[in-house]
């Protein structure tokens, strides 16, 4: 490809206003159409109502797939929605057109590029560096990754902003809050407010790569010496605004992992969620992009993690706050299940609610932690809470679930959580998953050796501390 048709995909605020509004536009008219098409049986009208969100949701990706930085991220974070009212076929269509946003990004032309590096550190990048390769080897929403050598000899990665992207994310988050009527269409009762205002803090923090790599580094810090997960160290004198470099890690990726016998896919799922919630425990910190590209399978066995730009400091009983809801869905607590949603932030006040209806509900959505037994999962499992929904469909839960919204503070963690599942389906991985979150969300005993290395890893790391 070009750099001519490579170009930068920042330019030009007002098109990028109207790519949005268009889609917002859309969404309006055939909303309108939702109102006053009363034909034929509830059935009918409510396939119909599901055929013209599809719609809308295909318009949208159409527009955030050519406008990179925080409208794309903005749809990247909605990849993770459940749809609730739509059939099998309309739900898995959504999610695999928004999850093209994470996975189909092209890249920008080296010479773009290179400019943002010699513009961050005030000289031709071959003067900073030994050499570096022309051609990407990963390009996201906000960035792209190239292969380099320092000049005593280290390679390195060097992630690289895209011009532009950090002048255009206050314009863009504006241009999002047009799609307030879809994100409210896509979750009834959500609170679109606030929550809008923290995916845009959380991506205008994104773009500052001096916080990413002041967080990649504390988190290198605390995996140092890990038996089985290790997070690559950052070059500080290297890493400007615009540019993060940190050691390079050999590995096969996320597509090549899914093509290993049965037991290295189960190691490698099991690892990659006991990074995320172990960094969540510990660190209180929640890692909002747990993208598969995100984290290698190295040759001694070990799982390295990469790219720490959306990050949640969370309150440190967070974790513990949200282990009740899990205790209380697999004891079917009724009571401390509307206890703890409540006091998180999930209900609505003042609304009534039917313990028992909520408890089915989540029951039915989190089958797959139901049990301390092994389960292998698989791609179509992904769709299993659509399926949950279409059963559990009448008016009284559609209604309860209008006064369900999402706290701000628990969007990345709910994002986690939803790219973790994914991932796992996605290898076909098997475990004990009831047993390895009771471990990880409510503290549990270990369940197994990878538990055990773990947890004397720890007691270790605190010993020396």
């Amino acid at each position: 490809m070009t750099d001519r048709q490579q170009r930068n995909p920042t330019r030009g605020r007002a098109t990028r206003t109207l790519r949005l509004g268009r889609v917002a536009a859309g969404g309006a008219v055939r909303w309108a159409g939702d109102r006053v098409d009363g034909r034929g049986s509830e059935e009918d009208q409510r396939r119909r109502r599901g055929d013209r969100l599809v719609a809308t949701i295909d318009s949208l990706v159409d527009q955030l797939a050519t406008m990179r930085g925080a409208a794309m991220k903005a749809g990247q974070v909605l990849s993770t929605v459940e749809f609730p009212g739509l059939d099998e076929d309309q739900s898995a269509h959504l999610q695999g057109r928004l999850a093209s946003l994470r996975d189909n990004v092209p890249a920008v032309g080296w010479k773009e590029m290179r400019k943002v590096l010699a513009d961050e550190w005030g000289t031709d990048p071959e003067r900073i560096l030994g050499s570096i390769d022309p051609e990407p080897a990963a390009a996201a929403s906000i960035g792209q990754v190239y292969r380099g050598r320092t000049t005593d000899g280290k390679d390195v990665a060097v992630k690289v902003q895209y011009p532009g992207i950090g002048e255009a994310v206050e314009s863009d988050m504006r241009n999002v809050r047009m799609l307030a009527p879809l994100l409210r269409r896509l979750m009834p009762g959500l609170d679109v407010k606030p929550v809008l205002a923290e995916l845009s803090e959380r991506i205008a923090a994104e773009c500052d790569y001096e916080l990413e790599a002041s967080s990649h580094r504390l988190l290198a810090r605390f995996w140092r010496g890990h038996p089985f997960i290790t997070v690559p160290a950052v070059d500080t004198s290297l890493s400007r605004r615009r540019v993060l470099v940190s050691e390079w890690m050999d590995g096969i990726d996320f597509a090549a992992v899914g093509r290993e016998p049965d037991p290295v896919r189960d190691r490698y799922a099991q690892i990659v969620y006991r990074f995320f919630y172990g960094t969540l425990r510990e660190l209180d910190l929640a890692l909002g992009d747990p993208h598969p590209g995100n984290y290698l399978l190295c040759g001694d066995g070990r799982v390295a993690f990469l790219d720490f730009g959306m990050v949640r400091k969370l309150p440190h009983d967070y974790l513990d706050r949200e282990a009740v809801i899990f205790a209380a869905i697999r004891s079917g607590d009724e009571a401390a299940l509307v206890s703890a949603l409540r006091e998180l932030g999930y209900l609505r006040d003042g609304a009534d609610w039917d313990g028992l209806l909520l408890l089915e509900h989540m029951r039915a959505m989190s089958w797959w932690l139901r049990g301390d037994r092994p389960l292998r999962l698989s791609p179509e499992d992904m769709w299993r809470g659509s399926e949950a929904l279409r059963e559990q469909r009448n008016t009284e839960l559609l209604q309860q679930m209008r006064n369900m919204t999402l706290p701000p503070e628990a969007l990345l963690l709910r994002r986690m959580e939803g790219l973790l599942f994914q991932v796992a389906a996605t290898l076909r991985a098997e475990a004990s998953w009831g047993a390895l979150l009771g471990e990880l969300v409510e503290g549990h005993e270990p369940i197994d050796e990878l538990g055990r290395e773990h947890a004397l890893w720890l007691a270790e790391r605190r010993r020396r501390r």
